[in-house]
């Protein structure tokens, strides 16, 4: 997927006994422009390729039909199906909303509801609000960087409770991370 570099932070409702975090998904405008992008050239190599094959201009750019079919237009032909199959995959992400979700904390059933979307199915998590220990902020710094609020719950593996594109701003997370630590009246780990 691709990131989107104007996400907006996580929207929350909330009150003192009630939190519901807004997670955003795939439907990101870098993903629309991206598989834009791909449909427009995986069409333009598919067509080449054709108009090399039969000797017949099917693009108005260009002179196609003047290319040998082996191996540029077969190889033209590869790399449209490629970059089709890849524009199909993505507008599948944007049209399910892949990841989008919602985070919500009720302390009066002492129950945090994680729902995602998935492909096939709605992925939802129950969690005691009791079994949480901590906010821990899961900082990576580098190339691949990675900006994610975690839960610490007993028994299970630490889970990231914010969504994937972009890395945000440190200041923005330590503030959403401290909001929330405050509201389940637990530590918040991670800050050097």
């Amino acid at each position: 997927m691709a990131i989107d570099s104007q996400d907006r932070p996580i929207e929350a409702n909330s009150s003192d006994t009630y939190l519901e975090q807004i997670i955003k998904g795939s439907r990101k405008f870098s993903n629309y422009v991206v598989s834009t992008m791909l449909t427009i050239g995986g069409i333009g190599f598919l067509l080449a390729s054709i108009s090399s094959y039969f000797g017949k201009d099917l693009l108005p750019l260009g002179k196609p039909s003047t290319l040998i079919f082996v191996p540029q237009g077969l190889v033209m032909g590869l790399y449209g199906i490629a970059a089709s199959l890849l524009a199909i995959y993505l507008w599948s992400l944007v049209s399910v909303d892949f990841g989008s979700g919602v985070n919500t904390f009720d302390k009066k059933t002492g129950i945090l509801f994680l729902s995602r979307r998935a492909y096939f199915k709605e992925i939802l998590v129950e969690i005691p609000i009791k079994d949480i220990q901590s906010v821990k902020m899961d900082i990576k710094e580098g190339f691949n960087a990675r900006r994610r609020i975690c839960l610490k719950v007993k028994g299970r593996k630490d889970i990231p409770i914010t969504g994937t594109g972009s890395p945000q701003p440190l200041l923005q997370l330590e503030q959403e991370a401290a909001q929330l630590a405050r509201f389940l009246e637990v530590n918040l780990e991670g800050l050097t």
